[in-house]
């Protein structure tokens, strides 16, 4: 009878059921060349790297740049090269969390990274088709995969748009757009 009174009191809910914590999100809007691509930044899945990308944003990192990569049916990237292909300088590079459970769909927004799977620093990509083959499957070699941190809720057809654009070969890069696809300004709605 005293374990029961006793257990009781520990549960401050009493029968029912705890409250739910609401997922942290947070939007993003990244006006471009070619119109407005809206962004939900899932903070509770990928904690570093929505923290990470914000930094980028918030200090201006990203106004400027251009989508330097695109490829038709894979991803467009971008966040790393202002106009003339010159590289910007980054921060230091952050840790993987591609294990986190959000997926390479069309859509979503990712990190790009080098080899090293934890080399991301500022560039993304955003998939423009469903790349299971990004998605992480093991802590090791080929299987960490990239991290996913956010997706599109509002202009997958300003994707499409860039996604369309003729490319070249430039400054020893492939898939560069022969006219520059500008992000012009990246903002975080607080």
């Amino acid at each position: 009878m005293l374990a029961k009174i006793g257990s009781r009191r520990g549960n401050r809910y009493h029968g029912r059921t705890p409250p739910t914590r609401r997922p942290v999100i947070v939007t993003v809007r990244m006006q471009t060349s070619k119109g407005t691509i809206v962004l939900e930044l899932d903070a509770d899945k990928a904690p570093e790297t929505v923290a990470n990308f914000l930094e980028y944003a918030r200090s201006g990192f990203y106004d400027g740049t251009i989508f330097h990569r695109v490829i038709p049916g894979f991803m467009v990237q971008g966040g790393g090269f202002e106009p003339g292909m010159s590289q910007k300088a980054t921060r230091e590079p952050i840790r993987n969390e591609a294990d986190n459970g959000l997926r390479n769909e069309t859509g979503t927004i990712a990190m790009a990274r080098t080899s090293d799977p934890h080399s991301a620093t500022a560039q993304f990509f955003i998939n423009v088709t469903d790349n299971a083959f990004l998605n992480h499957t093991s802590p090791s070699g080929q299987g960490w995969g990239y991290c996913v941190f956010g997706k599109v809720v509002e202009g997958l057809d300003v994707l499409k748009e860039i996604e369309k654009v003729p490319t070249t070969s430039r400054a020893g890069h492939q898939d560069v757009p022969q006219d520059d696809v500008l992000i012009e300004k990246v903002t975080v709605e607080e």
